[in-house]
């Protein structure tokens, strides 16, 4: 009840006007970049990072949120019409997606994306409404050998799923660490990697870290592999679903949040295993035998998966302060940029600001729905821009906001580094959220760890001298050690199979 009430005052925030325009705002920039491939939410909240500095905080995160959930929606307009998913959670969305459209039946499979994206999302801020405060209860007891271990488990689960193997997420990881380590030691006072340059002393902004691993480093690839080239968009009608379709979507639609919300909250790399997993569930419940050729329901289940996942993952974000996806990262990032620690005591510290950013999810949720079914043939359009034209575009507005964060050129040095370092972690198959999450959490971890080896004096059995942190250093050998068990298990089998051929 105490909740309900709080989150009546949140919509007493989110509805003047002014967020009610920003919460606008944000569902239409995050729709129109989810349907651009290769751009996605994060790098939106990373370019207007700098913008937003003279926002009130209410007002940013609420933009921020509605480009959140926006390119959950907008991602499966280009995977459906194209092929090519403009957010990864959309991958799944474009195996039987664009199967539909080609079949001509684009328009019903854009109305059961944009229908599910609705009910996951809606299940899913119902959830983060009845759990967050619950889980930022339990959260003020812990301590810091606790919050250690969680950000080991965020460490080690993020690096350990994505990627093409655990060495390149490993060391991704250590590239983000090792330039979370930038700057002045802030117990000893000691200077590290700063190259004896006065401005490095202060470290290295996060927002331009994030603005040149995603913005500049992406725009790089792309121009990289640029081709002349491009396939002409499938025309798109009045997204509708019959009775037909919405006897054989509702159920997808209902199943989705229930993998996607638990799976957003825990650190394993967004929703493309969710939305994997729903898929292969409706593969497996279907009646029919469409899956192959353009069934709705590969689209409906993965779409509301999606979108609940991002649900789960900012319960993580605002309760314990730990992201889960990229998009979260730099959410993260902005928090700090306002001076705003997320955490068990953000309910408390900053409760209007947490409930009218939930209140605005509901309020952002229902605009997407009213603007993505009659808009889908628009959003369509924005697939014809020339991408040197895009590209040229982000790398501008990239460097606007780099200088915009001290106004000195270094910064804008540091961009361009950076973003060549994301290129070339491109190029190596590197995925760029394990360094993004180690050059946010990095400082945190070095700094709990401390606090839990002051306690202990100097001991390391202090790090692990809660059933909590031990429980979650459980976790994290089992995450290691999985791969190694699971290659044993293997060779054991193929002898016993040998001697049955």
């Amino acid at each position: 009840m105490d909740s309900f009430s709080l989150l009546l005052d949140g919509f007493s925030t989110a509805l003047t006007p002014q967020h009610l325009l920003f919460a606008a705002i944000g569902v239409i920039l995050g729709t129109a970049i989810g349907v651009l491939p290769g751009i996605g939410p994060a790098m939106a909240v990373a370019l207007l990072l700098p913008v937003t500095y003279g926002l009130e905080s209410t007002a940013a995160f609420i933009m921020f949120a509605g480009i959140y959930y926006g390119g959950m929606f907008g991602g499966s307009t280009t995977a459906i019409l194209l092929n090519t998913p403009g957010e990864s959670a959309s991958v799944v969305t474009a195996i039987e997606g664009n199967r539909m459209a080609k079949r001509g039946r684009g328009a019903q499979a854009l109305a059961a994306a944009a229908i599910g994206n609705f009910v996951g999302a809606l299940i899913g801020t119902i959830a983060l409404v009845l759990l967050a405060p619950v889980v930022a209860s339990f959260a003020v007891d812990i301590g810091a050998p606790d919050y250690f271990a969680l950000m080991v488990l965020a460490f080690i689960a993020v690096t350990s799923v994505l990627g093409r193997s655990r060495v390149r997420g490993f060391a991704s990881l250590l590239i983000g660490l090792t330039i979370g380590l930038v700057g002045l030691d802030d117990m000893t006072g000691q200077s590290r990697l700063t190259l004896g340059s006065l401005h490095l002393a202060d470290g290295i902004d996060v927002v331009i870290v994030a603005v040149g691993l995603f913005a500049v480093g992406e725009s790089l690839w792309v121009a990289a592999h640029l081709r002349h080239k491009q396939d002409k968009p499938i025309p798109v009608g009045r997204p509708w679903l019959g009775r037909a379709e919405l006897r054989r979507t509702w159920k997808p639609w209902l199943r989705g949040p229930l993998l996607g919300f638990p799976f957003g909250a825990i650190p394993v790399g967004g929703a493309e295993i969710p939305t994997f997993l729903s898929y292969v569930t409706e593969k497996r419940l279907a009646r029919n035998r469409e899956f192959g050729s353009g069934a709705i329901e590969g689209v409906a289940g993965p779409e509301a998966t999606a979108s609940a996942s991002a649900s789960g993952t900012l319960v993580t974000m605002l309760t314990l302060g730990l992201p889960t996806t990229a998009t979260a990262a730099v959410m993260l990032a902005a928090f700090r940029q306002y001076g705003i620690q997320p955490g068990p005591l953000l309910f408390e510290h900053e409760s209007a600001l947490v409930w009218g950013l939930i209140a605005s999810l509901f309020i952002g949720t229902a605009l997407l729905l009213v603007i993505n079914l009659p808009l889908a043939p628009v959003w369509a359009k924005l697939l014809r821009i020339p991408r040197p034209y895009l590209y040229a575009g982000i790398l501008f507005f990239a460097a606007v906001g780099a200088y915009a964060v001290g106004g000195e050129v270094i910064d804008l040095l540091l961009l361009f580094v950076i973003g060549l370092l994301g290129f070339a972690m491109r190029r190596y198959g590197l995925p760029v959220l394990p360094a993004i999450i180690g050059v946010i959490l990095g400082p945190a971890a070095e700094q709990q760890m401390r606090r839990a080896l002051q306690l202990s004096d100097g001991d390391l059995i202090g790090l692990v001298s809660s059933p909590i942190a031990a429980v979650i250093y459980l976790i994290v050998a089992a995450l290691l050690a999985w791969p190694l068990l699971r290659k044993l298990i293997r060779a054991r089998r193929q002898p016993g199979d040998r001697v049955d051929a």
